[in-house]
């Protein structure tokens, strides 16, 4: 490794002397420039006694080409100040003191988050004249009358009768021998609900936490390699500010050096505020809901998300739980709609975990979507899955307040708001499917049915339930009687492309387990025929069932879409999340997550169908253990009676068959049972409500039934236990 580092340094010597020779052109004086930077950084002698003069011979070669390499060095700047600015943005006659502000490139930076008038007063403190001279004439070149540069020991700087609302350390923690010394003093004047800001190179401790952690390779390769320039890149730094401040946001990355190739060296941005404050000031400190660890994704799940909303029905669930004020909730993530609406039930917290990371992304940035944005603009991302702005909206407003993996996954995957957020992920590949199949069978289907207009278009805005039926039906007969579906080819080219375990996966959400148990309620692809048709003819489209023209179309209408889409419950939302902890959001195992507090309501999904019996006993037990007495237990499943409907009961429970897929469910009605069990204790008389169909009763098709979707079954039956 030494000796590949003396090669680069060789060989960036000669750069510079062949570099020389070359034609002034701009682009030529660029390289130039930061060659030779370079060159400063590798082969310069740092000479003086003090720290003052030290930083004079390292800076005065290089002052006026500082900018435009470290542009390219000092990653995480921008974020730094992003996240700052979002804290402040609306405020007004605010004080900003940059130590060891350099150049005031940072100033500039910050004009592109808000607007600089916004600050009474901006001082720019640095030792080193040579970069002061520079920040001096960048001051007077854009009219900055509210920036003073100040040339001084940054741990003497006292901004004189004013508290400071922020302060911040770009890449000048690490050259600050007295560090200690330095935020103490910036302490003295940082006002009660004022932040600090640090954004550095770093490297961890030795036992680090998990996001920091680096291996003692790199440890001892980085810090001596910045060591040589006099830069200090060990931990103390970072542990000293959280002895001092409370950590509101922090971020750890690595970016690359110019012109060394491979090289990423580690920075991290990290964001205080004084302990023991507890202003109500959600602008600048909202409730944080997630933890900022990055979880690994296990290896069985693809890169993204499988569900990009939720596939229960929660209109359903609201009926058999009946939140109340005190519940606390715990429930899968999945895609996160259903989350959000157990919030606007009025539960007292819910708990979403999931063991696939980027479900929680998912589910974060809905989160803060509501409590950040404008309900135009989360209407965009995820009412109609399309933001053109979402990259400029995202570093703006979105990445200050989203933990360290959602921020790595969302700029990875900003691509998703350009052609449908719903058209993404494995029910995105389910929906391209759905849409694919529907325009084939709208060639079989005469041009009567359709009155001239696409298939899936009159499907889901049928203005009766009537009329919608008739249309399914209809175009079904037609399907039917077309001779490629008489031969059978048809209906055995959909049940292998859509029914096998790689589809049901990756598009569907259905492992191994709960395929196997789907198989053993009959033929697949009549299974999905029968729940198809079921839901064409007793759910409206246009009007109720946003699952499935979600499915067909990409989006959602205003008048047809999630609880949390809908204008009124999103500003009931907007101040609740961001003030109380009554969301959080895990990455972990449903059972770890379980075992750490009492529960009155648990959602299980069809998690169960995914597991194996030694996994349902651990489960059993911590339901036993971590439920309350009178709590409640909900879960659906591919089974009509699923063994493990056993192990719960004997764990405690009172359990209760809700409905089965005898008859239409619910608007997702894709499971074949629903059930709810009760703890034992607790109430002396619970009413549940129970559908029909539990009871084997088959509902039938009636074309004289009400075209209401929430009254074309008849009324549940009321069990009290």
């Amino acid at each position: 490794m030494i000796v590949l580092i003396w090669l680069l340094l060789c060989i960036t010597a000669g750069a510079v002397c062949v570099m020389e020779k070359l034609q002034e052109s701009s682009k030529t004086r660029c390289w130039k420039e930061d060659l030779r930077c370079l060159a400063t950084m590798w082969f310069g002698r740092i000479k003086g006694e003090s720290h003052k003069q030290r930083l004079d011979s390292f800076y005065s070669s290089q002052a006026n080409a500082y900018d435009h390499f470290r542009a390219g060095f000092l990653h995480g700047r921008e974020q730094m100040l992003a996240s700052c600015a979002a804290r402040l943005r609306g405020s007004s006659d605010l004080v900003w003191v940059d130590l060891g502000g350099g150049t005031a490139e940072n100033v500039k930076m910050m004009s592109k988050y808000m607007d600089l008038s916004s600050f009474r007063k901006i001082y720019v403190v640095d030792l080193c004249s040579a970069l002061c001279n520079v920040a001096a004439a960048k001051s007077k070149r854009f009219g900055w009358s509210n920036v003073d540069v100040i040339e001084g020991d940054a741990c003497e700087f006292q901004p004189r009768g004013q508290a400071a609302t922020l302060v911040t350390f770009s890449y000048s923690l690490s050259m600050i021998p007295p560090f200690m010394k330095v935020v103490d003093k910036a302490l003295t004047y940082l006002a009660d609900d004022g932040i600090m800001g640090v954004t550095d190179f770093y490297t961890s401790a030795k036992y680090d936490k998990p996001n920091r952690q680096h291996s003692w390779l790199n440890r001892w390769f980085w810090r001596s390699v910045f060591d040589l320039d006099g830069i200090d890149l060990g931990p103390e730094r970072r542990t000293y500010l959280e002895h001092k401040l409370e950590p509101v946001c922090e971020f750890n990355g690595s970016g690359r050096i110019p012109y060394v190739p491979v090289l990423e060296a580690p920075y991290y941005i990290w964001i205080g505020r004084k302990i023991g404050r507890h202003d109500q000031n959600l602008q600048r400190f909202p409730i944080r809901a997630s933890d900022d660890l990055e979880a690994k994704r296990p290896s069985s799940f693809p890169p993204t998300f499988l569900y990009s909303l939720s596939w229960e029905d929660p209109r359903e669930d609201e009926k058999v739980l009946d939140i109340n004020p005190s519940d606390v909730v715990l429930t899968l993530t999945s895609g996160g709609c259903n989350a959000l609406d157990l919030v606007l039930q009025g539960a007292k917290q819910v708990v979403a975990v999931d063991m696939n990371p980027a479900q929680s992304y998912l589910l974060e940035l809905k989160r803060l979507a509501t409590t950040r944005l404008s309900f135009e603009d989360a209407w965009k991302m995820f009412g109609e899955g399309v933001h053109p702005t979402f990259e400029s909206l995202l570093e703006k407003e979105l990445v200050p307040f989203l933990s360290q993996g959602a921020v790595n996954f969302w700029r990875k995957k900003a691509r998703y708001f350009k052609d449908g957020l719903y058209y993404h992920g494995g029910m995105g590949r389910l929906i391209r499917a759905v849409r694919a199949l529907a325009r084939l069978t709208r060639k079989v289907l005469p041009a009567k049915i359709l009155s001239k207009e696409r298939f899936i278009e009159s499907l889901v805005n049928a203005p009766t339930l009537q009329q919608q039926r008739e249309l399914w039906y209809n175009a079904s007969a037609c399907t039917k009687r077309n001779w490629l579906s008489q031969a059978g080819i048809f209906a055995k080219m959909v049940s292998f492309f859509v029914t096998n375990r790689f589809t049901m996966w990756f598009c569907a959400g259905v492992c191994k387990g709960q395929l196997r148990l789907l198989r053993k309620e009959g033929n697949l692809y009549n299974y999905i025929v029968r729940c198809l048709n079921s839901t064409a003819a007793y759910s409206h489209l246009r009007d109720s069932n946003y699952f499935y023209r979600c499915c067909l179309t990409g989006k959602f209408s205003s008048n047809c879409c999630p609880r949390f889409l809908e204008k009124e419950n999103f500003h009931k939302l907007k101040t609740s999340l961001a003030a109380e902890e009554c969301l959080l959001i895990r990455t972990a195992t449903f059972v770890e997550e379980l075992s750490k507090r009492m529960y009155t309501k648990v959602i299980l999904m069809d998690h169960v169908d995914w597991l194996e019996q030694s996994d349902v006993d651990v489960l059993c037990k911590a339901l036993q253990a971590h439920v309350i007495p009178g709590g409640r237990v909900i879960w659906r499943s591919a089974s009509r009676s699923p063994s493990y409907a056993n192990c719960i009961e004997k764990s405690g429970f009172k359990v209760i068959q809700v409905a089965t897929s005898k008859a239409y469910m619910d608007r997702v009605n894709m499971y074949a049972s629903f059930f709810v069990a009760v703890r034992v204790g607790g109430l002396a008389s619970i009413k549940i409500p129970i559908h029909p169909s539990s009871r084997l009763h088959d509902h039938k098709l009636d074309p004289k039934e009400p075209e209401s979707p929430d009254s074309v079954l008849p009324a549940p039956l009321w069990i009290e236990i």
